[in-house]
């Protein structure tokens, strides 16, 4: 069988009816920029707060780079492509993106399990957390989740690219690792093992993890004699929860999609496009707005501006 050492690849469902064209661009367009503006936003208010300094806050910080560097390697490409049309993709390119977006996946489901368990030493354990939560200590959380993210996925594309390739077909919108591995020609057994086993493996630690932390966290609020702070604590829960299991029921779809033959190609599309973009648009809003302290510090943030503008307009116009 005769290899192919082209670099360019060919989208294979990728045209757009003429009518749905444009708004689809405008769609991807707003999509992106409301994810750009609500995570740069949560960014720079954590960065730029000297109140905003404590554990939970920098593993948050965490959450909207992750983001916008998952949301950016889908949604360039995505653009440029709309624009383009030309159908036409640059093979190294598309392990960029591919490798950006599994980078994305992994590390969003670790670090909501990080939060989760700072939640849990916060509300189970309060009169130990500052001795647990150390500095030192999330720093090393937040290093081994990049780090296990960064091997996990490194392996996966270096057992990729060990393979020869055939064909140049990309059955999808955007680039990932099951796209790339059906355009190989050879044994992929190890692949697919190493694959399911990654996933199979994050998804017990981290669902594992997280369910065991908010039973105790639920138990504790019961518990407690204080109704205000047992309405928090569940309304904290309810949303984080909501959130993670959307982005576990997106990416499930996703997986189980490429594992069902019949599936038409383009609802194997719609959902790994949602998880790019639904969870990047309600992360910052949940994990971050939602938090009294960011809150505050956003609605400081903008009033300080609006009185000092005030004043500039008073002395100018004097």
């Amino acid at each position: 069988m005769a290899y192919n050492t082209s670099t360019m690849l060919v989208w294979q469902h990728f045209r757009l009816p003429p009518e749905g064209a444009l708004p689809a661009f405008l769609f991807a367009s707003l999509s992106y920029a409301v994810i750009l503006f609500c995570n740069l936003l949560l960014l720079l208010t954590i960065v730029l707060s000297k109140n905003l300094r404590q554990p939970m806050h920098l593993i948050l910080l965490n959450l909207p780079i992750n983001d916008l560097l998952g949301s950016s390697a889908f949604f360039l490409q995505l653009l440029k492509e709309m624009l383009s049309e030309s159908g036409r993709l640059w093979h190294p390119w598309c392990l960029t993106q591919a490798f950006f977006i599994h980078l994305y996946a992994a590390a969003t489901v670790l670090i909501l399990t990080a939060m989760a368990y700072d939640r849990y030493v916060a509300i189970c354990l309060p009169l130990k957390y500052n001795a647990v939560m150390t500095h030192a200590h999330v720093m090393r959380i937040i290093a081994a989740i990049w780090l296990a993210c960064l091997l996990m996925i490194g392996v996966l594309f270096f057992l990729l690219l060990r393979l020869p390739r055939c064909r140049s077909a990309i059955n999808n919108i955007y680039c990932d690792h099951p796209s790339l591995l059906a355009l190989v020609c050879a044994n992929t057994t190890v692949n697919h093992v190493y694959g399911l086993l990654t996933v199979a493996s994050t998804q017990l630690l981290a669902n594992g993890a997280i369910m065991y932390t908010y039973l105790r966290i639920l138990l504790a609020c019961f518990r407690s004699r204080r109704s205000d702070t047992k309405a928090k604590a569940l309304q904290t829960c309810a949303t984080h929860l909501f959130v993670f299991l959307l982005l576990e029921c997106l990416g499930l779809f996703t997986i189980i999609s490429y594992r069902v033959k019949n599936l038409p190609p383009r609802f194997r599309s719609f959902m790994g496009s949602s998880t790019m973009i639904f969870p990047p648009s309600l992360n910052p809003i949940v994990y971050g707005i939602k938090t009294k302290e960011i809150r505050d510090n956003l609605v400081y943030f903008f009033r300080s501006k609006m009185i000092k503008s005030c004043v500039r307009d008073v002395h100018s116009s004097s």
